[in-house]
């Protein structure tokens, strides 16, 4: 299967209204940061999959269709500098916005986030607030 016959949104993904939630797609190695990340978006009405990989999260990213990656530095296999660069050589993932969160503070770090293709990186620990914010700014949601 190619990128481009990607398996359409499930159809439980809908909002009461009728309009479709946002796909999210969590890369991260840590359990808990996943279900925590994951608790919070699916609370917040997002539909979310989880990866614990750059690679698995290459792979879900190329049969799926999502509105946002929220992808994690370090990582076994592919780390999220590598997974953001791959998603940003693939046409029709290059623009599906992407946040990333790491521990990592320096601004070596943070520059190279930028250059791997995020537009937004969140330091670890995650404050809920902030995180929701930046998901409903990346996904087009309108500010209350």
């Amino acid at each position: 299967m190619t990128a481009t016959e990607r398996v359409p949104v499930e159809a439980n993904s809908t909002t009461s209204d009728g309009a479709q939630k946002a796909r999210i797609l969590i890369v991260d190695d840590t359990l808990t940061v996943r279900l925590y990340c994951s608790q919070l978006l699916k609370r917040a009405g997002y539909a979310v999959s989880e990866a614990i990989n750059g690679l698995e999260g290459l792979e879900q990213a190329l049969h799926q269709r999502f509105e946002l990656f929220v992808v994690d530095i370090n990582m076994q296999k592919m780390d999220g500098y590598a997974f953001l660069a791959e998603v940003r050589r693939h046409a029709d993932l290059r623009t599906i916005p992407a946040v990333m969160m790491s521990t990592e503070q320096g601004r070596e770090d943070i520059a190279r986030a930028y250059q791997s293709g995020a537009n937004f990186y969140l330091t670890k620990p995650i404050d809920p607030t902030r995180f929701l914010a930046t998901v409903n700014l990346m996904t087009g949601v309108p500010c209350p």
